[in-house]
């Protein structure tokens, strides 16, 4: 028998039992779905992840208190114990550390905006020294930046994110716009570009203001977070990195046997570690799917098992016509790994769709991984081919004799 000739009967019996088949592939259909929904989600995280991180540059790293993302509670305990990184810290860094180009700080809290009958009670309030925006690579679309003077003199001016022009503002120019953050009148001097949402969370809802005049509202007591920028290379990084840590161990009077009272972090190990952690859920994720592509192999297995029977006849007379045994297996093949490869492409894309809803009504980033729908549909038909041998070879060893005989 030929091949095309066996996919052409598989594809006509599939097609006689509609309802059946359709019934059989929602195991496949289930787990493959889950599977590309989950990859595509989490391939889409990985993107934004590094999009975000990478915007500061390859040549940017921070110090903070504590690291940007905590895997337990003890270790939150134990980075709560820490000093916190203050004023003179910067600045002690800031004035020695020779391979360092740029140097900056800043502090965040959330606080109320006011501006004439229209206030925001869960904006993002950053406190920065100058040379923070241009650092975090944030483009100042209207106004202008923060300067060293802004600084030096606690100047009450702010940069605004979208959000506060378009909620507070009406959509208005909102240079030389008055708005009292936390009670605190600052004149805006610049608009942020629009950034969008994450996870149903507005990117755009912030307001930034010089790190002086932050620290006359809300003290100077909080822990700051420095950012400093390298020359270009990675030796120029580890070089810049390896200067600033060993200044701030020494003002913060760390002694050599002890480990850092801080953490220093560059775009490759958040990247990395984010990475690490995504992997971890992806694999727990991909592997509770595959649950339903077993459960679909064998809902798959009990359906070719049950044609077998009901065809029996059929197999008798096509073996008395002169099919070999092998013609019968491949049949039989055909028919489980095609039913299996048709639930594969039907799970395809409508994990690609739970993906997308997820994205619009969430926010949660997603993008579509090309391995992974080759990946699909393999599995979903080496399940077919798995799953169906036990009934391909029940049909391929039934007697011409005993099938001719039988009363189905």
């Amino acid at each position: 028998m030929e091949f095309k000739e066996a996919i052409k009967i598989a594809l006509q019996s599939l097609w006689a039992n509609k309802l059946r088949t359709i019934l059989t592939l929602l195991g496949v259909v289930i787990g493959v779905a889950s599977v590309i929904a989950v990859v595509t989600l989490v391939n889409g995280a990985n993107v934004y992840v590094a999009s975000k991180v990478n915007k500061y540059g390859a040549d940017v790293f921070t110090m903070s208190k504590q690291p940007q993302i905590i895997t337990s509670y003890e270790q939150y305990r134990a980075f709560q114990k820490r000093k916190n990184i203050l004023l003179e810290d910067y600045r002690y860094v800031a004035e020695n550390c020779k391979h360092c180009t740029e140097i900056g700080a800043q502090q965040t809290v959330t606080g109320k905006i006011v501006s004439g009958t229209h206030s925001s009670t869960d904006t993002i309030i950053r406190g920065q020294t100058w040379a923070m925006p241009e650092m975090q690579n944030l483009n100042v679309v209207q106004g202008r930046g923060f300067t060293p003077t802004d600084d030096e003199h606690a100047s009450r001016v702010a940069l605004v994110g979208s959000d506060i022009q378009e909620n507070l503002l009406g959509g208005d120019d909102p240079i030389g716009k008055e708005i009292r953050v936390d009670g605190v009148p600052y004149t805006i001097i610049g608009l942020g570009e629009k950034q969008g949402k994450t996870l149903g969370q507005s990117q755009d809802n912030w307001v930034a203001v010089p790190l002086s005049a932050f620290q006359k509202t809300y003290g100077t007591s909080k822990s700051l977070t420095l950012y400093a920028k390298a020359g270009a290379g990675a030796e120029s990084l580890e070089m810049a990195s390896d200067e600033a840590r060993q200044l701030l161990r020494s003002q913060r009077h760390d002694s050599p046997a002890q480990p850092d009272s801080f953490t220093l972090e560059t775009s490759d190990t958040f990247v990395g570690l984010w990475k690490s952690i995504s992997s971890s859920f992806e694999a727990v994720a991909v592997a509770i799917a595959g649950i339903s592509l077993v459960v679909g192999g064998i809902v798959i297995m009990n359906i070719m098992l049950v044609s077998v029977t009901e065809r029996t006849r059929e197999i008798g007379v096509r073996k008395a016509l002169g099919a070999k045994r092998q013609d019968i297996l491949t049949q039989f093949l055909i028919e489980s790994a095609t039913m299996a490869l048709a639930g594969g492409a039907i799970g395809v894309i409508g994990g690609m769709g739970v993906a997308q809803v997820v994205t619009v009504l969430l926010g949660f980033p997603s993008a579509i991984a090309v391995w992974s729908i080759f990946a699909g549909l393999m599995v979903s038909t080496s399940v077919g081919i798995f799953f169906g041998v036990y009934p391909a070879r029940k049909a391929a060893e039934l007697d011409p004799i005993v099938a001719l005989r039988a009363d189905y």
